[in-house]
Order: structure tokens, then C-alpha cells, then sequence
């Protein structure tokens, strides 16, 4: 069995996930998101969907990106 890098559970369903040359181990999709989902710069939510990225910055939607005053951005509907 494998633990889960999160939550440390010894789970014999876990996973790995192959990200920029590192193998992560998870027993679920939450644990998983907590470590590998980027945090939005302005409200700190996690990102799960495609979100937006502007000079090295991510945020979840557009609202988020002009309250941090980068305007050019605009939600993908």
C-alpha cells in the first residue's frame, strides 16, 4: 500500500500523479488538489478549473485578476 503525502492515510487504492519531474502519492482527488491546485492571488481559493495566469500570477476569474489591478484578463465561458 501507498500514503497519501496529505493526509498520511495508508490507502490500498492510492494513486500517483506525475507533475514537472516529481511523483506524488494521494488516497483521493481532495487530498490531491490540496497540494497540486494553484492558489488564487487574490481570494486564496483553491483553483480546480482552468482559471487565469498573468505574469507568474494565478486567479480563479477575471473579478479576482482587477481587484489585483490586472485588467486585461477575461473569464473563458
Amino acid at each position: 500500500m501507498a500514503v497519501c503525502e496529505v493526509c498520511h492515510n495508508d490507502y490500498e487504492m492510492a494513486f500517483e500523479v506525475h507533475a514537472a519531474g516529481a511523483v506524488h502519492v494521494f488516497d483521493s482527488i481532495e487530498c490531491a488538489a490540496q497540494r497540486m491546485a494553484p492558489i488564487c492571488e487574490n481570494c486564496q481559493c483553491r483553483i480546480l478549473g482552468h482559471g487565469l495566469q498573468a505574469d507568474g500570477q494565478f486567479f480563479c476569474c477575471a473579478n479576482c485578476a482587477r481587484q489585483r489591478g490586472v485588467a486585461q484578463l477575461v473569464d473563458h465561458a
